[in-house]
């Protein structure tokens, strides 16, 4: 028996696993209608079988290239094989590791390609290195829409790369709403944070433990606050939330400074709710950020935020009045601002409860899904209308 499948987008991506940027395809894939859209997922390196039970679909096809480090030039032959099989309407790259794909893509004669720039990570942390740019450049003829997720990547796009505007679709993240809240007043959420008991008071971070994301400097910047207000020693506790290779370190500095007692690494996480609901205070001490995913949550969870003044987080954080924004790399600042929250709580919880509103009004997860869903149509409709990809399925 026959079925006519819906239009097939491939979400291309460098590695599916924990990430701000994999969670956003998550959302989409599971957001997106299932009688319109389906798709697929192809990593140029490994697929964690863990993240992937995220997604709620099980029509999704996951596609591991498992390649090593260097370009993607020898696997152009495998993947103009690949996608002439799969026949995607629809194929989106993600960041640079994946733009090389465009080009087998084009080969193929994938209809529309289009590429998302969600931000840079700690080998170009500014978008300022020039061999990056020139790659960029040459991929612009296999590309037919850009995804700029902050305001200051489609500037990077337009004025570095040279993107036309009118190419450039400017999407924020979005976060669910529903799934983040928090009811002030209300005892912690149940889980084995040891500092759950109301009587403390908790700093922490969510995400990567990466030298981008630069969590050594929230662990300086605790020292340093307990340093400048030795009274806060009885209550002030830190959470750090997240894995990767510079989780030794981070956790290298409490404990010189004999606070290892005082912190809380519980490692990678799939409570990311309940644990928000420990919080008191959020930190991004990132040295590079798109738009931050993280940050989101914890707006939607109402806490104050402190992050630093870096990519796209100056448009999600208004300084003074959702949170507060401080320099990156500099632990007295940071340290100056969460001693404020800690010792001023109404101002605390006035710009979380702004915060929440602000996601609530610009940032929630239907507007992104809306905005996507409406970009991938327009290029269907330039490229021949929906009709034209549809596939007979046998059933």
């Amino acid at each position: 028996m026959k079925s006519i499948a819906p239009p097939l987008i491939l979400h291309v991506v460098h590695r599916f696993d924990v990430g701000g940027l994999e969670n956003g395809v998550v959302n989409l894939i599971n957001r997106m209608s299932h009688q319109d859209w389906r798709h697929a997922i192809l990593s140029l390196t490994e697929i964690s079988e863990g993240f992937a039970k995220r997604v709620k679909r099980d029509d999704v096809q996951y596609i591991s290239l498992r390649k090593g480090p260097g370009h993607l030039l020898n696997w152009y032959p495998k993947l103009h094989r690949l996608f002439k099989g799969l026949a995607p309407a629809i194929v989106h790259t993600r960041n640079l590791a994946a733009l090389e794909a465009s080009v087998p893509a084009w080969t193929s004669g994938i209809p529309a390609r289009v590429h998302g720039e969600h931000g840079w990570d700690v080998t170009d942390p500014y978008g300022q290195v020039r061999r990056y740019q020139y790659v960029r450049r040459a991929y612009r003829p296999f590309v037919h829409r850009y995804i700029a997720l902050s305001q200051q990547i489609q500037a990077y796009l337009e004025q570095c790369i040279g993107i036309r505007s009118e190419s450039i679709s400017q999407i924020y993240n979005g976060v669910d709403t529903s799934k983040f809240q928090i009811e002030h007043g209300s005892q912690r959420q149940a889980n084995d944070c040891p500092f759950s008991h109301p009587e403390y008071w908790v700093v922490g971070s969510v995400g990567r433990l990466e030298q981008v994301k630069d969590q050594l400097n929230l662990a300086r910047a605790f020292v340093r606050a307990l340093e400048m207000n030795p009274a806060a020693k009885r209550r002030m506790r830190l959470a750090v939330i997240g894995d990767g290779t510079m989780r030794e370190r981070v956790m290298d500095v409490v404990t010189r400074a004999g606070l290892a007692s005082y912190a809380w690494f519980p490692g990678s996480r799939t409570d990311i709710p309940q644990v928000l609901g420990n919080l008191d205070c959020f930190v991004l001490p990132s040295l590079s950020e798109g738009i931050s995913n993280t940050i989101l949550e914890a707006m939607a969870s109402g806490l104050p935020i402190v992050a630093t003044r870096v990519g796209g987080n100056a448009e999600l954080i208004e300084d003074g009045l959702s949170g507060l924004l401080v320099p990156p790399g500099n632990s007295e600042a940071m340290a100056r601002a969460i001693l404020s929250y800690f010792l001023d709580p109404g101002v605390a919880r006035r710009h979380g409860r702004t915060a929440r509103r602000v996601v609530e009004d610009r940032f929630s997860l239907d507007r992104m899904v809306s905005e996507y869903t409406a970009m991938y149509e327009s290029l269907l409709q330039r490229a021949g209308g929906r009709d034209r990809f549809k596939r007979a399925m046998v059933a």
